[in-house]
């Protein structure tokens, strides 16, 4: 594995795509493969997970529930599907335009004024959304999206996911708060039971809010902005978990964004809701986080610099390497990761 432009860079089997839920593979969601970075690298199962923390290390959780945001629509009657990302603050939407097959639908046949047929409503593009870009575009919908998501969405799926699966499927345990795009999957794995074995082991656990757009940006395109909110009670609780000594850890690179967009050059953390458009990466090192709990991420995607700046670069090509070579799985239904920066 070699690092490029601030990016690891390797090649993945495509076996190695995660085609399915594990349930479909005879697993429990916290079966799963875990591997964990520490002052070595362990495999483990993801229900081991209290094994590799300390009491007293706060691992913080996101709380945003997956809405099933993929829409059947046509454009100038031709099938496509409609992806909604977010809702912004004048009411209209960042929406993602995709072929039936599930790929990007191709830029230049989008413009300006472009009309979407939806079931029992209409999509207008707008403009592109981030300058540069022209992958997600503003839209105004001339319905109420919640409606029109609950009764005619689905879950996103990309082309490695073979079938359709239930929106339940693609629910995390700590999902309360509905609106994010795709599932904030590094929490996938945890179960109720194992929220109850991290708490009877002394580990205490805290939401944040951190709803998901779309992923799979153009080369080059940063991750884009996204809604969060961080409770002053979460606040209170990363603060002195550091001041103790203990350990803060994120369930995923939703939450490492959330809480490194609210960190001082200390460290401290306070409490904020609105828009970030944070990136963590080779100019910015985590403040904050001193453990990631992650699943695996494509090659060249842009969460790799973020772990990168969580981990450091040894530890998480280290990691790669070994999951490349040990057979762990990729993307939402994959297997997982236990990334410490060295010393932590």
């Amino acid at each position: 594995m070699t690092v490029q432009a601030d990016r690891l860079s390797f090649v993945l089997p495509r076996e190695r795509d995660a085609a399915a839920p594990p349930e479909a593979r005879g697993l429990a969601r916290d079966e799963v493969r875990l591997l964990v970075a520490d002052s070595g690298l362990t495999h483990a199962r993801f229900r081991e997970l209290p094994d590799h923390l300390r009491p007293g290390d706060l691992v913080v959780v996101n709380n945003s529930a997956t809405m099933s945001s993929a829409v059947d629509a046509t454009l100038d009657g031709e099938p496509v599907v409609l992806h909604f990302s977010t809702w912004l603050d004048d009411g209209r939407w960042v929406v993602e335009l995709r072929t039936t097959q599930r790929t990007p639908y191709p830029a230049e046949r989008l413009v300006p004024g472009g009309v979407l047929r939806l079931p029992g409503a209409e999509a207008s593009l707008c403009a592109p959304w981030l300058p540069g870009a022209r992958r997600l575009w503003i839209a105004e919908i001339n319905a109420d999206v919640a409606r029109l998501l609950a009764a005619h969405g689905r879950p996103i799926t990309y082309s490695y996911v073979s079938q359709r699966w239930s929106a339940s499927y693609y629910s995390t345990v700590f999902g309360r708060v509905p609106g994010s795009a795709e599932m904030p999957s590094a929490a996938r794995p945890f179960t109720e039971r194992l929220v109850l074995d991290l708490i009877a082991a002394g580990v205490v656990l805290t939401p944040v809010t951190l709803h998901t757009g779309v992923s799979s940006p153009e080369s080059g395109e940063p991750p884009s902005p996204e809604r969060l909110v961080v409770p002053a009670s979460t606040a209170r609780l990363v603060n002195a978990t550091k001041a103790a000594g203990g350990r803060v850890v994120a369930v995923g690179t939703t939450v490492t964004r959330a809480l490194e967009t609210v960190a001082d050059p200390s460290g401290l953390v306070r409490a904020a809701s609105g828009w970030t458009e944070f990136v963590l990466g080779a100019d910015r090192q985590a403040r904050v986080i001193d453990g990631l709990i992650t699943g695996w991420h494509a090659p060249g995607a842009s969460h790799l610099d973020l772990l990168v700046a969580v981990a450091g670069e040894q530890t998480v090509t280290a990691a790669y390497d070994l999951a490349v070579d040990t057979g762990y799985l990729w993307h939402e239904f994959g297997d997982s990761a236990l990334l410490f920066a060295a010393g932590r």
